[in-house]
C-alpha cells in the first residue's frame, strides 16, 4: 500500500454494516487503515463494527469504534470531542450514514418522511458542523460525503424521501465546499450506484422482491451496463482518492461510481 494516510486521523460514521461483507462504511475503514490512517469509526450499535474490527486487526492497523447516533446533537458534539481529545486532530471526515425507505409523498407517513430526513440529510449537516471548526482550527482537512445515484436519476423505485436526501447531500457538499476552500479545507461527494453490499439482502430484498435476493439482484444488475454490481470496496476506493492528497485540486464536485447506470438512455 502506498500509505497515504500515515498517522491521519479519519472519522467514519456508519463503519458497521447491517450483515457480514463489504458495506460502505466497513470497506472505507479497512481500506484507511490499510493506508496507515488512525480510523475512529462511528455506529449507533458497536456490535455492528465487529467484523470491521476483526478485519483491521488482522493487518495490525489502527481502529477505534464509537458508538454515536449521527442525528443527535450533543452526541455528535461529545464525539468530536473525544476524537481530539484521543487523537488532537480530525484530517478526514467520511459520512457514509444513510439508507432508503419505500414510497412517494402519499405512500409515505410524515414520521417516515422526517426520520429520512434525519438519519440521511441531518446526519452530514451535524458532523460537518462540529468537525469543521476543527479542520479550521489546524489548518485544514478533507471531508467526503456518501450521496446515491438516487439522488441525481430514477433509479427503480419510489423513494423520494432517500431520493431527495441525496440531492441535498450533493448541494450541501459544494456549497461548504465553496465556502471553506480558502481555508484548507476540501469537500466531495461519492456517488455510489447499486452496489451489492449486506443491506441489499437484509433489507432491500424483503422491501422490494419480497425476500427474493437473487430476484433482487438480477433486477439490480440489469440497468448496469458494465453487467455487474460492484460493493463497498469499489465506494471505497473512490472516498480514499477524494480524502487523499492526489486529489488536493478538487473540491466542489462529484465522484459517480454506478457501472455507468446513471448515463444510459432507458
Amino acid at each position: 500500500m502506498s500509505h497515504r494516510f500515515e498517522d491521519r486521523i479519519v472519522i467514519i460514521s456508519g463503519a458497521g454494516s447491517v450483515g457480514p461483507g463489504w458495506g460502505n462504511g466497513r470497506a472505507a475503514a479497512v481500506a484507511f487503515a490499510r493506508e496507515g490512517a488512525k480510523v475512529y469509526g462511528l455506529d449507533r450499535n458497536l456490535d455492528a463494527m465487529a467484523e470491521t474490527a476483526e478485519r483491521i486487526a488482522e493487518f495490525g492497523g489502527n481502529f477505534t469504534p464509537a458508538q454515536c447516533d449521527v442525528t443527535d446533537n450533543a452526541a455528535v458534539a461529545a464525539m468530536v470531542a473525544d476524537c481530539q481529545a484521543r487523537f488532537g486532530r480530525i484530517d478526514v471526515l467520511v459520512n457514509n450514514v444513510g439508507g432508503s425507505a419505500a414510497g412517494g409523498p402519499v405512500e409515505m407517513s410524515e414520521e417516515v418522511w422526517d426520520t429520512q430526513v434525519d438519519f440521511n440529510l441531518k446526519s452530514v449537516f451535524l458532523t460537518c458542523k462540529h468537525v469543521l471548526p476543527v479542520m479550521e482550527a489546524q489548518g485544514g482537512g478533507a471531508i467526503v460525503n456518501l450521496a446515491s445515484t438516487s439522488g441525481i436519476r430514477w433509479t427503480g423505485s419510489a423513494q423520494v424521501a432517500y431520493a431527495a436526501c441525496k440531492a441535498a447531500v450533493i448541494q450541501l457538499g459544494r456549497v461548504v465546499a465553496v465556502q471553506y476552500a480558502a481555508r484548507g479545507i476540501r469537500v466531495n461527494t461519492v456517488v455510489p450506484g447499486q452496489m451489492h453490499t449486506p443491506m441489499v439482502e437484509v433489507r432491500l430484498a424483503g422491501q422490494r422482491t419480497g425476500g427474493d435476493v437473487e430476484a433482487l439482484i438480477k433486477q439490480r444488475v440489469s440497468r448496469i451496463p458494465m453487467g455487474f454490481a460492484g460493493d463497498g470496496r469499489d465506494t471505497a476506493n473512490a472516498v480514499l482518492f477524494l480524502a487523499s492528497d492526489d486529489a488536493r485540486f478538487i473540491t466542489g464536485t462529484e465522484l459517480v461510481v454506478d457501472g455507468g447506470m446513471s448515463v444510459r438512455c432507458g
